[in-house]
């Protein structure tokens, strides 16, 4: 007996989803071709789970959101915040008939490139490496080239296009017909559901922190979107679904007074907890570990195994193999986890007690 689910869901999605979705019969096709043969899973659910059983993907719960390698059990990781982007993205999808596997695909691989100790990691390494670096460039990296052995993860175009364009920084969320944004609208979806998150969890973790107060938030941007997390996103999750069915027109809409508060809050943010002394302080400290130690790999092998002694490496003698040694070593620091850069700082800068007999 020949099973056909995977096509029974496909032409479910004809039926079922929005005309501005992207279907999973319609994907543009993978990174390398590659001959299909599972006939129980969309290309998008084959996606997901690439992504979810990938190594990157499980050295996230390491990484740090804001806090650096913080020692409570509630604070968020870069995990706990893609699963939390990841449950907002499938909110939207579903309301809006959207590809819900597109889009948690999406949102479970959108920050795989991030390094360790956060945006300090990710603006150490972009000073240090003589291309830049920036997270969501190592995100599409990490899933064409590095997971599975060197391998990647071969992923479908409409995945690493919503990977690649995910992040606005500071920038508008939904800039009108810009290349900034995915070119589908589940893409777009994880690109709010992101700053929705982000907004919300790294208040909730300022607020656990006590460096803010739920006061300290202005009176009108409570009054408006709730005096908790939990109000905040439902509230600023059911603008953009009411105002995308209301204009209807195949792009994302949040209402200019959600766009105005959402600006408000994330400035309210920079100024009171990403700039706020004590993280300041604690994220001087991170880039040094991270200038550091992307010195020393440039003159020095990387770790195999049990370490006795630091082998000194071939220093290159082609601006070619310079380039390709400061890859490598972008590469192998971005992939640390909070705690193995600190672990492997203390080992090579730190002196050890000795005993004399």
């Amino acid at each position: 007996m020949t099973l056909s689910i995977r096509s029974e869901l496909e032409a479910q999605e004809e039926q079922i989803l929005s005309p501005f979705a992207c279907k999973s019969s319609q994907s543009r096709g993978r990174f390398k071709k590659e001959i299909d043969t599972c006939d129980l899973r969309t290309v998008f659910q084959r996606d997901r789970d690439r992504i979810l059983h990938s190594k990157t993907f499980r050295r996230l719960k390491h990484k740090t959101q804001v806090f650096l390698a913080p020692t409570g059990d509630h604070y968020r990781t870069r995990l706990t915040h893609v699963l939390e982007v990841s449950q907002i993205a499938r909110t939207i999808a579903v309301c809006l008939h959207l590809n819900e596997y597109l889009t948690e695909a999406i949102a479970l691989g959108h920050d795989l490139g991030h390094t360790p100790f956060g945006h300090a990691g990710e603006y150490s390494l972009n000073d240090l490496h003589p291309g830049g670096f920036k997270h969501y460039h190592q995100s599409l990296r990490i899933v064409d080239f590095l997971e599975n052995h060197g391998q990647g993860l071969n992923l479908t175009w409409e995945v690493r296009n919503g990977i690649i364009k995910h992040s606005k920084g500071y920038r508008d969320i939904l800039p009108a017909g810009s290349t900034e944004l995915a070119a589908t609208l589940e893409g777009q979806a994880v690109r709010v559901a992101d700053i929705i998150a982000y907004l919300n969890h790294d208040m909730d973790d300022a607020l656990r922190a006590e460096m803010i107060k739920e006061t300290d938030l202005p009176t009108h941007l409570r009054q408006v979107v709730g005096d908790n997390p939990s109000r905040r996103i439902d509230a600023m999750v059911r603008d953009l679904i009411t105002e995308t069915l209301r204009l209807d027109d195949g792009n994302l809409h949040l209402s200019s007074m959600m766009q105005v508060i959402i600006t408000e809050m994330r400035s309210f943010l920079y100024d009171n907890v990403y700039r706020n002394q004590l993280v300041h302080d604690e994220f001087e400290k991170a880039m040094k570990v991270i200038r550091d130690l992307y010195a020393f790999f440039l003159e020095h092998e990387f770790p195999r195994g049990e370490i006795t002694d630091w082998v000194k490496r071939s220093r290159p003698t082609t601006p070619e193999e310079e380039k390709k040694l400061h890859r490598h070593v972008c590469d192998f620091i971005a992939g640390m986890t909070d705690r193995y850069a600190l672990g492997i700082y203390s080992q090579i800068f730190m002196p050890k007690p000795w005993t004399v007999l």
